[in-house]
């Protein structure tokens, strides 16, 4: 019996499988899992790279568009991109151009003020009375480009929130000279034109020569003022009166006549209005218009300007009997009443 049981333990031994070593068995693990993860990666990478260049094109598309949700829907609404100074929350409040285009002594200073008196409106005076800034089309451009990039800082300028920029633009600036070239660039720009001008000529001479008069004379206190805002300083400046050359006199206000004329054939296809200084000073719904003109929300405007010329004509001319007669049975007989 014992005998038995040792020769069965004994086949037992025989029979039995030898243990294999487990390091082999881990280093087989490791590299099968080694060679799967990197052709998983592989795979993986072909599939990933085409979308990864379509993410970074998106991404560089979306960089240089304009993020304002409306830009580019009207011509005349604009987002400018300072160089001197950053919008910050009144980036996407749309701007809009403009230029007050007039003649000397036709109300343009008083009018300007009227504008400057909106919240949201930058006027920037006569910037074009510098002859250097005029001196070719070239610096034309240049500095209207400054001016309606919000770059041209005055005393009036609101440029952070303004909702309408723009300046006033004498016919006599280089303006007329230049008409083709600046009216391709109000068209291409979204610029509105306002054209201020005075119905009555005489007036507006009687203003120039007074004008005039006072840039020698410097009657208030040695000081040349061509605009006042007090009534005793209109009064200094009206005591003045002026002689008119009777016999040059129609040339004179043909002259002046013929220029508005040109003017508005000029920029007929550019976007505009035009206002009389006569129509302003009787009936201040029209400024309600120019406010409509340029998309403003309405605002009652005022000026500290005073009127210098207030009397009737025959007052304010040393020669009055020279002008009626000279004026009477003509097309501009109408000015002297």
């Amino acid at each position: 019996m014992s005998e038995e049981i040792c020769f069965l333990n004994k086949d037992t031994l025989v029979i039995k499988t030898p243990k294999k070593s487990p390091l082999i068995l881990r280093m087989v693990v490791l590299l099968f899992a080694m060679v799967c993860g990197v052709y998983i990666c592989l795979i993986c990478l072909k599939q990933i790279k085409p979308h990864t260049k379509a993410k970074f094109l998106s991404i560089k598309v979306i960089e240089h568009q304009n993020s304002c949700p409306f830009s580019g829907h009207d011509l005349y609404m604009h987002y400018p991109q300072p160089q001197t100074f950053t919008r910050e929350e009144c980036g996407c409040n749309p701007v809009r151009y403009f230029a007050i285009l007039s003649m000397q002594r036709s109300g343009s200073g008083w009018f300007e003020t009227l504008l400057n008196n909106h919240t949201n409106v930058s006027s920037n005076g006569e910037i074009f009375s510098v002859k250097e800034r005029r001196i070719n089309i070239s610096s034309i451009l240049k500095t209207m480009d400054k001016v309606y990039n919000l770059d041209w800082f005055t005393s009036a300028s609101k440029n952070e929130c303004s909702a309408a920029v723009g300046f006033k633009w004498m016919l006599n600036q280089g303006l007329m000279e230049h008409h083709e070239e600046i009216v391709e660039y109000f068209k291409k720009k979204g610029v509105s034109a306002i054209f201020l001008f005075r119905r009555n000529l005489l007036r507006r001479m009687i203003s120039v020569l007074a004008n005039s008069y006072d840039k020698d004379a410097k009657l208030l206190n040695g000081t040349h003022k061509s605009h006042v805002h007090s009534p005793l300083e209109a009064q200094i400046l009206a005591n003045y009166k002026p002689k008119i050359n009777a016999t040059l006199m129609i040339k004179e206000l043909n002259k002046a006549n013929e220029t508005t004329t040109r003017a508005l054939e000029y920029f007929k296809s550019t976007r505009h209005i035009v206002v009389y200084y006569e129509d302003v000073i009787n009936n201040r719904t029209k400024l309600k218009d120019v406010q409509e003109f340029l998309r403003l929300p309405y605002r009652e405007l005022k000026s500290r300007q005073v009127r210098i010329h207030t009397a009737p004509l025959w007052e304010q001319v040393q020669n009055w009997a020279d002008v009626k007669d000279g004026l009477n049975g003509t097309s501009f007989e109408t000015f002297l009443h």
